[in-house]
Formats: structure tokens, C-alpha cells, sequence
């Protein structure tokens, strides 16, 4: 009988190595995960324009904040959330404290720490399961908001550490207190209509 092998764990170095081939990867307690739906390699319209609004209605609120600001990225930022094992999604849109901005390198390729808001916007390439593992780990690590966008439902649910998550629709205001303070925006504004 022989005894089972241990899966090799893989390292975020090895992750950015990896060829640039058009599969959406990322790394999960140093597990490798990818979608090679070709649905990834051709952008969702409804996908993208719900990543554009939240952006800039992030972005239009960030302006309004005193320095030191923290920063807004989107389109799949690569977020560094654990080490050894590593995991390391690629998040949609996210909001970094001002002290986490400060201490980025301008020479990384991704965020080494724990942001603020990560929003995952569904898409039909997305399973269940991997949102739900995504999902988990952005909560066991600390990150302090999470908000789940379904457009095809017209719908936000809204996840923190240690609490039940909420859902939220178009008739219904958004608010990201206290993480984010005075962000308060109507649900219809984020799918523009």
C-alpha cells in the first residue's frame, strides 16, 4: 500500500510566471484554479458595464474623502491575501485602505494585502463553486466587505466576517459603513438603469 501523494502547493512567483495564454487563473491556499470557459476570453457586455459603474461610483466617492486616500482598481486585480500557502485571486473590483496603498511597491503586479471591499460580478462562466471558495477565503482572511453582484438579477449581497449576508435590489440603497464612510448609493445605479 502506498501512502498518498501530497498535493504540490504553488507560490504566487510561479503563478505570474505562468503563460499568458488567455486562461483566467488564480490560487486558492496555494491551489491552482483555472476557467477556460471562452466565455472569459470574450468579456461579458452586462460584466463589463456593472465592473465600469461600481468603479466610478467608488471612484466619484473616493474623490470626496480626505488625504491619504486609499485606491479603486478593477478588471480581474490580482490581490496577494495569504502567504504559505499563498492565495491569490483575481478580484473585480477593489478598494485598498490608504495604508495598504502606501506600502505597494509601483513596480508590483498586484496587491500584497488585504483590501478593503472585494466585489465579485457574476458571470455565466462562473460556478457556483468557485465564487463559494473565493467567497470563503475573502472572509477567513479578514477582508472586511464583500459584495456579490448578480446582473442578471439586478442584485448585490453584501458579506462580512462573522455576520449574515444581506441582499440588496434595485428598489434599495447600497451602503458600505463603516468601511466605507458616507458611500451610499442607490442598487439601480450600478446596473445603470
Amino acid at each position: 500500500m502506498s501512502a498518498p501523494v501530497a498535493e504540490r502547493l504553488m507560490t504566487t512567483e510561479e503563478l505570474l510566471a505562468m503563460p499568458d495564454d488567455g486562461v483566467e487563473r488564480w490560487l486558492i491556499r496555494g491551489k491552482l484554479r483555472e476557467n477556460r470557459s471562452k466565455d472569459v476570453t470574450k468579456r461579458n457586455r452586462w460584466h463589463g458595464r456593472v465592473e465600469a459603474r461600481i468603479t466610478q461610483l467608488l471612484a466619484n466617492w473616493l474623490d470626496t474623502q480626505p488625504q491619504p486616500r486609499g485606491e479603486v482598481y478593477s478588471g480581474e486585480v490580482g490581490c496577494r491575501l495569504r502567504r504559505d500557502p499563498d492565495s491569490t485571486p483575481g478580484i473585480d473590483v477593489v478598494y485598498i485602505s490608504a495604508e495598504l496603498a502606501a506600502q505597494e511597491p509601483e513596480d508590483t503586479r498586484l496587491i500584497d494585502g488585504i483590501p478593503t471591499l472585494a466585489v465579485e460580478i457574476l458571470s455565466p462562466s462562473n460556478t457556483v463553486e468557485e465564487v463559494n471558495e473565493k467567497l470563503q477565503e475573502y472572509l477567513s482572511v479578514g477582508v472586511p466587505l464583500v459584495w456579490v453582484v448578480d446582473p442578471k438579477f439586478r442584485t448585490v449581497t453584501v458579506y462580512r466576517p462573522g455576520a449574515e449576508p444581506e441582499m440588496f435590489n434595485t428598489t434599495q440603497q447600497l451602503s458600505g459603513e463603516p468601511h466605507l464612510p458616507g458611500f451610499v448609493v442607490p442598487v439601480a445605479s450600478i446596473f445603470g438603469r
